[in-house]
C-alpha cells in the first residue's frame, strides 16, 4: 500500500472503510446495491477475510449497460455481466456498493 496516490486527510490502510472514504473524496457515496439507476456510476469494493477483518482487493465499475468493468492485475480490463462474475479466492466477495451522479458527457 505504500506505492501510487492516496487522497490527503484519508487513513492509507487497506480497510473497506479507509476505501470507502478514499472512494468519498471522488463523491461517491454508499448505497444499497450495484442495481444499475439511470443517471448513476456505481463501484463495487471486494474484500478477502484475512482473520477476523475483511481486506479490500478490488473495485469494479458499473458501465452505462450495468455490466461492469475490472482490471484484473496487469492485465487488459474485462467486461462482465454480472458484478459477481469476479468472485472468488483472489478478489473475494463484495463488501459494499458506492453511488454518485454519472458525469456528463
Amino acid at each position: 500500500m505504500g506505492v501510487g496516490y492516496w487522497p490527503p486527510g484519508v487513513p492509507r490502510r487497506e480497510t473497506v472503510e479507509a476505501f470507502t472514504k478514499a472512494y468519498g473524496t471522488l463523491g461517491f457515496a454508499p448505497c444499497e446495491d450495484g442495481t444499475l439507476e439511470p443517471g448513476k456510476e456505481k463501484v463495487a469494493i471486494f474484500a478477502v477475510a484475512l482473520g477476523t477483518r475483511r481486506v479490500p482487493t478490488h473495485a469494479a465499475l458499473q458501465l452505462e449497460n450495468g455490466e461492469w468493468s475490472s482490471k484484473l492485475g496487469p492485465f487488459e480490463d474485462i467486461i462482465h455481466k454480472l458484478v459477481g462474475d469476479v468472485s472468488g479466492p483472489a478478489y473475494g466477495t463484495v463488501e459494499c456498493f458506492l453511488s454518485k451522479p454519472r458525469p456528463a458527457r
